[in-house]
């Protein structure tokens, strides 16, 4: 384990993690979930994804050996279960059972959690929830996300979120060739600050990100993913987007392949039109220490990038319900609400 998970280069940070933004009192209940590679897993992935799989499972251990020794009067429980295959799908029930039952909940995944009806439910339930898709264990070391001044991004968070309520209509370009318009109207930007302190809060960690979910059905234009910028991608991969819906996915090599797949523009059968839906997210990343661009978690935080997912936006203010969302970060770019420019080229001009 430790030739995986340096436990003493972590420790402080995964201290400081339960105490500061998960805000952890004396004999509360602790949950500690990650899924791990299935049979098929091991025969399909490659090595390099298989690895960093592995790793992600034995930092969530790590990370319920640190809760446990540090605070001797919280019980913990480490829980693992066999992945979903896809960002949002349900885990089996007894994950949700168990992520109920609980008061801080940290779940270190490769297949995200926060997207789903087991996350809801334990909110609902009261636990406070850290969804830590696809974390990588130096995001724990002090040059990392993990690192910045939470309060600080709080701050800045909060005052995206608000600018996102009072607006009504969004469009993001870049220099790539994204251009896409929607309606906000009616809907309401929330922050994910980094601080779950409060019964029932939750949200991923890295920190860093204001979002909302725009208005079903009003999206025109496309979405240029770039290369460098998703994992695996060869070649930039453009989602057309007609009447709130991808209708087009064109090149991304093996990943639009995937995708194509994964879509199935035209099929107007479920699960296949749900995960059409786009956007069904706009997010704004606040984070500063936030820097990796290929992983997902990472780089949706990083100060001066938006994203735009499409799928599922049910658990975030929006009524489409789907099997998959998934986040597209998008760099240096220009963000008009209402007509008015507020990230120009990457820069905040709030």
């Amino acid at each position: 384990m430790s030739a995986l998970v340096d436990k003493e280069k972590i420790r402080d940070a995964v201290v400081n993690m339960f105490k500061v933004n998960m805000g952890l009192k004396s004999g509360e209940k602790v949950l500690v979930v990650t899924d791990m590679p299935r049979a098929e897993d091991w025969i399909k992935m490659d090595v390099e994804k298989l690895t960093d799989f592995v790793r992600r499972s034995t930092l969530a251990k790590v990370v319920s050996e640190i809760a446990r020794e540090s605070f001797p009067d919280c019980p913990v429980e480490f829980y693992v279960y066999p992945a979903t295959g896809r960002h949002g799908t349900e885990p089996p029930k007894e994950v949700g059972e168990k992520m109920k039952a609980a008061d801080v909940v940290i779940a270190i995944t490769t297949y995200s959690l926060t997207h789903t009806e087991a996350r809801e439910e334990a909110t609902k339930a009261g636990a406070r929830i850290a969804s830590m898709p696809l974390f990588l264990t130096d995001m724990f070391y002090p040059e990392g996300p993990m690192a910045a001044d939470y309060m600080k991004i709080k701050e800045v968070t909060e005052k995206f979120a608000k600018i996102l309520t009072e607006a009504k209509r969004a469009r993001v370009v870049t220099a790539a060739g994204t251009d896409i318009e929607f309606s906000l109207e009616g809907r309401d930007g929330r922050s994910d600050t980094g601080i779950f302190v409060e019964k029932g809060a939750w949200g991923n960690l890295p920190s860093g990100e204001a979002y909302i979910a725009p208005v079903e059905g009003t999206g025109e234009g496309k979405i240029v993913v770039e290369v460098g910028w998703y994992p695996g991608l060869t070649e930039n991969m453009t989602l057309v987007v007609k009447g709130g819906e991808v209708v087009e996915v064109v090149g991304g090599g093996k990943v639009g392949d995937e995708y194509r797949e994964l879509l199935r523009p035209g099929v107007e059968e479920e699960p296949y039109k749900s995960r059409r839906n786009a956007p069904a997210e706009l997010g704004i990343g606040t984070n500063p220490y936030a820097k990796r661009p290929d992983n997902v978690l990472e780089a949706e935080k990083i100060k001066g990038t938006v994203h735009l997912a499409i799928g599922d936006n049910s658990h975030m203010g929006g009524k489409v319900s789907s099997d998959l969302h998934q986040d597209f970060v998008l760099p240096k770019p220009d963000l008009y609400l209402d007509g008015k420019l507020v990230i120009k080229g990457g820069e905040w001009l709030i």
